[in-house]
């Protein structure tokens, strides 16, 4: 029963972070692509090129946010092992450090984007740490996995 307990908590856990890294990403790709045209061509031409970079980073800790958890819910449907899960192809990307000296001269909408991408890879990171840990702790789940490479 607690197992059933933690799946229900981790498929709710990972749906809820799901609809915020999407909608997150649709608020970042029209501020960058449409809204933040404007507060963009107000910089320097140095700092204008310090915004594009921050915004490619928001958007490749996104896409590794993203790419996760739907790793997360293929599992949860049963479309992928747990253990797959664990292979360094589905895990959680690095993801590119902001500069805090170029993000500081940023506008303030642009500033909250990148807070906002840092925030929820910081915790989706904790998650798949966990991930690694929790596997590792169970020796059946290791005698499981070292079956699967034997096989």
């Amino acid at each position: 029963m607690v197992f059933l307990t933690e799946s229900r908590l981790r498929h709710r856990l990972v749906a809820s972070l799901h609809v915020e890294a999407m909608l997150l990403a649709d608020e970042a790709r029209s501020y960058f692509d449409e809204a933040g045209r404007a507060e963009r061509e107000a910089l320097s031409p140095l700092d204008r090129v310090g915004f594009s970079c921050e915004s490619l980073k928001v958007t490749t800790r996104l896409m590794h946010v993203i790419a996760w958890l739907l790793t997360q819910r293929a599992v949860t449907a049963g479309e992928l092992r747990p253990g797959d899960a664990l292979h360094p192809s589905r895990r959680l990307g690095d993801a590119p450090r902001s500069d805090e000296g170029v993000v500081a001269l940023l506008p303030v909408r642009a500033r909250l984007l990148i807070a906002g991408s840092i925030d929820l890879y910081r915790r989706v990171a904790r998650l798949d740490s966990a991930q690694e840990e929790g596997a590792s702790d169970s020796p059946v789940r290791s005698l499981q996995q070292r079956l699967a490479l034997a096989f």
